[in-house]
């Protein structure tokens, strides 16, 4: 499989495109992209359950998605550093990291799971910070 390259800034000014032609509607756009990314390192990952989320983290940073993740089960929390959305800015900007943990949990949990951005590196907090929400009882 080939792999392309892409910096930062480059993404930046493609999401900025997309704004500026879909408005808000770009979002689920980035969110989509992302959970295509994440159903790839959640098949890989699920092959080794025991070790799912490690993986899960060590492909995200191989990737260069994020400097770093952390996996907070119990509270249903999974916090980023450095992750290669972030740029300065009013909104919280994860859209695609968003979708690489939501479609990660689906995958690892066998049901639908929603995640929203509640703390994000672009409007100056420390890291990204995102809550996983599911109905029933988390397995």
């Amino acid at each position: 499989m080939r792999h392309v390259e892409i910096s930062q800034d480059e993404i930046r000014s493609i999401c900025e495109l997309y704004e500026s032609v879909m408005a808000n509607a770009s979002y689920g756009l980035f969110f989509r992209e992302g959970s295509i990314i994440g159903n790839g390192i959640a098949q890989e990952a699920i092959k080794d359950k025991k070790n799912y989320f490690e993986i899960c983290k060590k492909r995200m940073i191989e990737k260069k998605w994020v400097e770093d993740v952390k996996f907070e089960i119990g509270s249903h929390t999974i916090r980023t550093k450095g992750s290669i959305e972030v740029g300065k800015s009013e909104v919280h900007t994860c859209h695609r990291i968003r979708g690489m943990l939501c479609k990660m949990f689906e995958i690892y949990l066998g049901k639908k799971v929603h995640c929203r951005e509640i703390e994000c590196e672009s409007t100056g907090a420390p890291n990204c910070v995102f809550k996983l929400e599911t109905t029933g009882v988390w397995d």
